[in-house]
């Protein structure tokens, strides 16, 4: 999760900083300019950091928070498809994995018996 977070923010920096640098597809539904797509992403990265980092401490509280925020970084990123396509997939596949991991980690953790 920290991992995904971080790659947010490089890309929520890269949005920012030069917004000449992606081509986007015309007449998209979901057309934002680069720097408010920029600043979405920066801060959900910075949100997915916290959570990881509040994940590691292993309150059940941050996995339903985790849970929350990969999905909607999972979501930003599919709506930053046309702008960046590679690295919004890659981005997806990450987010969706932590959202499964964090998933059966509390299934197999309440079939333990040690949900703390």
């Amino acid at each position: 999760m920290m991992f995904g977070g971080a790659m947010a923010i490089f890309e929520g920096i890269a949005a920012i900083a030069k917004d000449d640098l992606f081509i986007s597809t015309r007449n998209y539904v979901f057309e934002f300019s680069l720097a408010g797509w920029g600043w979405v992403h920066l801060i959900l990265g910075i949100v997915l950091v916290f959570a990881g980092c509040a994940v590691l401490t292993g309150a059940l509280w941050a996995r339903f928070f985790g849970v929350l925020v990969a999905g909607l970084g999972a979501l930003a990123n599919f709506l930053w498809v046309p702008y960046y396509p590679l690295w919004a997939l890659s981005l997806v596949a990450v987010n969706i994995f932590v959202v499964w991991a964090l998933c059966t980690g509390m299934h197999r953790e309440a079939e333990d018996g040690r949900v703390t």
